[in-house]
C-alpha cells in the first residue's frame, strides 16, 4: 500500500517544486507557443517536456526553436517517429520525468482547453498530501466554455458510464488534465498500459484507485480548443466504453471470487 505522504519533504521542499508539465503535440504549431508561454507564466519554475509525435506540420520544429531559446533550460522536446496515441506519447514522457528526478508530473493538452492558470490549483492539493489530482469539470466550481453541446453530452456521458461501471465516486474520470506524484507511476505497470484517448485517462485513474492512492479532484475550466482540430474519434470513443466495460465486469467477478472463497 502506498505510503502516508506529508506536505514537505525533509529537507522542506514540497513535491511541486520539481514539476514537469507534458504536452503532446501532433499538428499544433499553431498553439504549442502560446500554451507554453502561458505555462512558464503561471508557473515560472515549472519545466515543460513537449512530446510531438512527428507532427507534419513543423510543430516539432517550433519545439526545438523554444528550446533553444529558454536560457533557464526548462523546455525540452521529444520527437517520436510516429503517431500511435496519446497514450503512448504520455507513457514515454512519464519515463523520461522519472528518469530525471521530477516529483510531480503533469499532463495537460496544447490547445489550451487546459488553463495553465489553473495549474496552481491541481498542484497545492498534491503539496496538500493528494497522489494524484485530477482537475474536473464537473465538480462544482468547475465548467465547460464554447464545447458543443454534442461533445459535452458525449463527455457527461461517458463520466457517468465509466461511474457506474467501476464502481468510483470519481465525476470526471475521462479529463486530461492532472498532476501525478511520481510514487504513483513509479507503481503503475506502464509497459502493459496500451489505451489510448478517453480510455488512456480512465485507465490510469482508475489504477491508481486499484492501488489505494489519494485520488482527488479540483475545479477547472475546460475552454474549448479555437485554433486547429479535436484529435477525437469514434474508435477512441468505442475503445473506451468496451474497456471499461470490461475492467468493470473483471472487478466484480474478482471480489465475487474473493467473497466466496471466505
Amino acid at each position: 500500500m502506498p505510503s502516508e505522504h506529508t506536505p514537505a519533504s525533509p529537507t522542506g521542499e514540497v513535491p511541486s517544486a520539481r514539476t514537469l508539465v507534458i504536452i503532446p503535440t501532433y499538428n499544433e504549431r499553431e498553439n504549442i507557443t502560446m500554451i507554453v508561454g502561458r505555462v512558464q507564466a503561471a508557473r515560472p519554475t515549472a519545466h515543460i517536456l513537449i512530446v510531438d509525435d512527428g507532427s507534419p506540420d513543423g510543430t516539432g520544429q517550433v519545439a526545438d526553436e523554444l528550446v533553444a531559446a529558454d536560457p533557464q533550460q526548462r523546455i525540452h522536446a521529444m520527437h517520436r517517429t510516429e503517431k500511435n496515441g496519446l497514450g503512448a506519447a504520455y507513457i514515454s514522457g512519464f519515463r523520461w520525468g522519472l528518469e530525471r528526478g521530477y516529483t510531480v508530473i503533469v499532463e495537460m493538452d496544447a490547445d489550451g482547453s487546459h488553463a495553465p492558470e489553473q495549474l496552481n490549483r491541481l498542484l497545492d492539493e498534491v503539496d496538500a498530501g493528494a497522489d494524484l489530482v485530477l482537475g474536473s469539470r464537473y465538480v462544482p466550481g468547475g465548467s465547460v466554455v464554447n464545447w458543443p453541446k454534442r461533445r459535452e453530452f458525449l463527455s457527461r456521458g461517458g463520466n457517468i458510464y465509466s461511474r457506474l461501471a467501476l464502481g468510483v465516486k470519481v465525476k470526471d474520470i475521462t479529463g486530461g488534465y492532472r498532476a501525478f506524484r511520481r510514487e504513483v507511476l513509479e507503481k503503475l505497470p506502464l509497459e502493459t498500459i496500451e489505451s489510448h484517448g478517453y480510455c488512456f485517462q480512465v485507465d490510469l485513474a482508475w489504477r491508481t484507485l486499484q492501488q489505494g492512492f489519494v485520488v482527488r479532484e479540483v475545479p477547472i475550466t475546460f475552454t474549448e480548443r479555437t485554433v486547429g482540430e479535436s484529435k477525437m474519434s469514434g474508435g477512441i470513443i468505442n475503445e473506451a466504453f468496451l474497456k471499461v466495460a470490461r475492467w468493470g465486469i473483471d472487478s466484480r467477478m474478482s471480489k465475487l471470487k474473493r467473497f466466496a472463497r471466505k
